[in-house]
């Protein structure tokens, strides 16, 4: 017979009810603690193997010359934002729905990652559009979506900031973050959608990539690079947002005296 255990009510398998658990901000934080530290090291160590590649393996670009090395930062920086943005409306919408604690902090600590990549990305397109374009800044299809989700980040993020009672705030923040995802798509297809003076993708899931092997590389670890940090940075987040909500909470204070 398998193993059942009941959860508000409902049967729940042993191995989902193991699993479950972890949606108790409790139960989840010594997991944080003890990721977070190993995401920082890979990204700290990814990060030196991606800048290795990019800016002393990787060819010369035969049209844009040593310019183009700034996609080893620029391209997962915007991957980044998107993605980012997606995992906190979904996080937003879960704790919306299901009102679980737990998901609606993961929402509020990433929305700090994923505004530090979309300006990432912004700065470093300025810096790739001056000797590509001739200009610091266009306002271009893909440029004018991606600086509005920096708006839909600080958006939520004020938004949040802005109201006392974390319940309401959270309520208010996952509303924003579900209607401002509608962006993201946009910012995705905007070169396919307009004419617009940013560049096609050069990696796509529909054929085969237009740059070298070693470009290709470097900005794949780059990419993962990126990923260990935003991991890393949003758990460290994410355990200081469960210790301010908790803070009246039994294990918080046990945990606040250095008790197990």
């Amino acid at each position: 017979m398998p193993n059942y255990a009941t959860i508000n009510g409902a049967p729940r398998s042993g191995r989902a009810s193991r699993w479950l658990r972890f949606a108790s901000p409790q139960a989840f934080f010594p997991v944080a603690g003890g990721l977070a530290p190993l995401s920082l090291a890979a990204a700290f160590a990814l990060t030196l193997l991606g800048l290795y590649i990019g800016l002393l393996v990787a060819p010369v670009d035969a049209q844009q010359g040593d310019a183009y090395r700034i996609i080893f930062v620029h391209v997962p920086a915007a991957w980044l934002s998107m993605v980012i943005y997606v995992a906190m409306a979904f996080w937003a919408g879960v704790g919306l729905v299901f009102n679980t604690r737990l998901s609606a902090m993961m929402a509020s600590a990433l929305a700090p990652s994923g505004a530090l990549f979309t300006f990432l990305a912004l700065w470093t397109g300025a810096l790739w559009g001056k000797p590509t374009w001739g200009a610091w800044w266009v306002w271009d299809a893909r440029l004018t979506s991606e600086l509005l989700l920096l708006f839909l980040y600080i958006g939520f993020i004020a938004l949040q900031a802005a109201i006392d009672d974390p319940r309401r705030a959270d309520r208010a923040g996952a509303v924003l973050a579900l209607v401002g995802v509608v962006n993201v798509p946009v910012i995705y297809f905007s070169v396919q959608w307009w004419n617009t003076l940013h560049q096609g993708a050069s990696v796509s899931l529909r054929s085969a990539p237009s740059m070298a092997t070693p470009m290709l590389l470097g900005m794949l670890v780059m990419a993962l690079a990126m990923w260990a940090y935003a991991i890393g940075a949003t758990l460290i987040r994410l355990r200081c947002i469960v210790l301010e909500r908790e803070r009246h909470a039994d294990w918080v204070q046990r945990y606040a005296e250095g008790q197990p």
